[in-house]
């Protein structure tokens, strides 16, 4: 079995199921586990940001979606090269990832013959299917079902240690500028986590909102989660933002692609951190989360 993955959450899902050996190519920012990149072909690549603040990163995408331009690009070569059996992609967001249209066409100019699996959840559950649809795929359909059942009694877990205690409002900061508010599986997290998410749109997708309605929401809590960032950029964000953040309540940066937003086994660990800042229950990643203010 030869694996492509053209996403940073299907390259967790495939390590995850113990298929690390089977994989053959990857994207630019796959990152876990470290280093999944070394000895695999890179396939995918995509716009460099590096010392752009938020705004401006919103502006270049903006400006690349309004002129039809891609944001990440297949390398049909390496693609070539790699013969993969099993590709795996999505179309939930073409700012996130390269979408499954490229790759078909890719495939037809190539004359691949590989299967391809589109992954888009939009739910906790979904995401947890598209586990169980990995595995199928793959050949391990048993290896996946013992994972997400592992998955299910973690989160059971946590939702019962939560059950009977306030539940503090919470609102997710996705985005920082302009500012965005949480969408698809994230506010279910911060609900199975024992919170009530604010300003949200549960199964939805992620949309810009103003600070004048994020103070109106009067979150207990507010959780800096930028997506595409870890800790240190979640962080850095909630510096820039610092005077425009609500003053009541507690403010948290945490790790969003770690945690929050790639749709993988790790969102339960997102899970167990956010009950760990809400309540002081469960098992935080000690190094995914930090208390700004």
């Amino acid at each position: 079995m030869r694996i492509a993955s053209l996403i940073p959450s299907a390259t967790e899902i495939v390590f995850a199921l113990d298929l690390g050996d089977d994989l053959v190519g990857v994207t630019f920012e796959c990152d876990y586990p470290p280093d999944p990149r070394e000895g695999r072909a890179v396939l995918v690549g995509g716009l460099d940001t590096h010392g752009l603040d938020a705004a401006a990163i919103d502006a270049l995408v903006r400006e690349k979606v309004s002129a039809g331009e891609l944001l990440y690009t297949l390398d049909a070569e390496r693609f070539r090269a790699a013969d993969p059996d099993v590709v795996l992609t999505q179309d939930l967001c073409r700012v996130c990832a390269l979408p499954s249209g490229e790759v078909d066409r890719a495939m037809g100019l190539l004359g691949c013959s590989a299967t391809v699996l589109t992954l888009d959840p939009h739910t906790l559950g979904e995401v947890l299917g598209t586990i169980l649809a990995v595995g199928e795929a793959c050949g391990v359909r048993e290896r996946a079902e013992a994972l997400v059942e592992s998955l299910e009694r973690r989160v059971a877990a946590i939702r019962s240690a939560a059950a009977g205690r306030p539940r503090p409002r919470v609102f997710v900061l996705e985005w920082p500028d302009p500012p965005f508010i949480a969408g698809h599986w994230v506010p279910e997290l911060v609900t199975l986590a024992g919170g009530d998410a604010v300003l949200a749109h549960p199964g939805g997708r992620s949309v810009p909102t103003t600070w004048a309605e994020i103070a109106e929401a009067q979150a207990d809590v507010v959780i800096v989660a930028s997506c595409g960032f870890d800790l240190a950029g979640s962080v850095q964000h909630a510096r820039e933002l610092s005077d425009r953040l609500p003053a009541a309540g507690a403010v948290w940066c945490i790790d969003a692609n770690a945690l929050v937003v790639r749709p993988g086994p790790r969102l339960v660990d997102g899970i167990e951190t956010i009950a760990g800042i809400l309540h002081g229950v469960g098992e935080p990643n000690p190094t995914g989360a930090v208390r700004f203010c």
